[in-house]
């Protein structure tokens, strides 16, 4: 009967030999040496293909239009793929008799709700100016939240390990802070309300860039931080599996196995972990446009 550590090999072994292995033979014998950087690279990289184990899915590409490529790629499929999930429980899953929750699923996403409406919307927004806020937010956190977990599921990949992805997510963060602020106070006190009151006059040259640049760098922060965590875990459990490949030791695996399900398990909590960070530092940001005075 194959162990686990055999079946580890199995599906590692044709993943090195395809995505770069180098082969080094002599006379006296045959020796190897697989090149793990690439199986790495590869899994965690966006691609126009989707590895499902014994073959691959090649997605359609298209033609670049106005130098921007609208190809299909295994991180696209995967954001259709959270989007669709968090419609598929939100639309046919959750059901309600009344104020009373119908099945187990219902229960846990009314918590989930609750605690994003109370501890980070109305947290930061207050009740009455936060309460239009909170589908926005709800939507966010659930979506961020699928997209981490589906890098848990085998042959499945993270699109928020994708730094574009990020750079979406934050890009809409932006907007939407900054129209916050012009629809509570008006265009031009907006922008008037950047630089704090009561600076001296000669200091507002200085303030004004660095104010500007301060404004970028909050979505930037926020799209730097998702992409990093949800990366880094990633390449830690493929480095704690590759190394038995590398090692060419069986024992390496008591080790390694344990540590990279460790790892696996503590990505579950990051997954939740990250959606709430997103969430609750945008809803700060829109907070500090919306009321500039605090």
């Amino acid at each position: 009967m194959p162990t686990f550590t055999s079946i580890i090999l199995n599906i590692l072994q044709p993943l090195v030999q395809e995505h770069g292995v180098v082969q080094q033979t002599t006379e006296q014998g045959a020796e190897q040496s697989e090149n793990i950087g690439n199986v790495l690279i590869h899994h965690v990289s966006n691609s126009s293909e989707i590895d499902l184990l014994f073959f691959k899915l090649h997605l359609p590409s298209f033609p670049t239009i106005f130098g921007i490529d609208f190809s299909i790629t295994k991180h696209v499929v995967m954001l259709w793929l959270a989007a669709f999930l968090v419609f598929l429980i939100f639309v046919f899953g959750v059901k309600w008799k009344g104020y009373i929750p119908k099945n187990k699923l219902t229960g846990m996403c009314e918590l989930i709700i609750l605690f994003v409406r109370d501890e980070i919307v109305y947290l930061n927004l207050g009740a009455k100016d936060g309460r239009k806020f909170v589908p926005f937010f709800l939507t966010v956190f659930f979506f961020i939240l699928f997209a981490n977990l589906l890098g848990l599921i085998p042959l499945l990949a993270t699109p928020t390990s994708n730094i574009n992805v990020t750079a979406g997510l934050a890009f809409i963060s932006l907007i939407l802070i900054q129209c916050a602020g012009i629809v509570k106070n008006g265009f031009f006190k907006h922008w008037k309300n950047i630089i704090p009151s009561g600076v001296p006059k000669p200091l507002v040259l200085v303030l004004i860039p660095v104010e500007l640049m301060g404004m970028f760098a909050k979505p930037f922060a926020l799209c730097i931080r998702l992409f990093a965590n949800m990366t880094a875990g990633h390449l830690v459990i493929l480095s704690f599996l590759g190394l038995i490949i590398l090692l060419k030791n069986y024992f390496v695996s008591l080790l390694t196995i344990p540590l990279a399900v460790g790892i696996s398990i503590l990505e579950l909590f990051i997954a939740f972990l990250q959606a709430y960070i997103f969430t609750f530092l945008t809803a700060i940001f829109v907070s500090m446009t919306y009321h500039p005075s605090h």
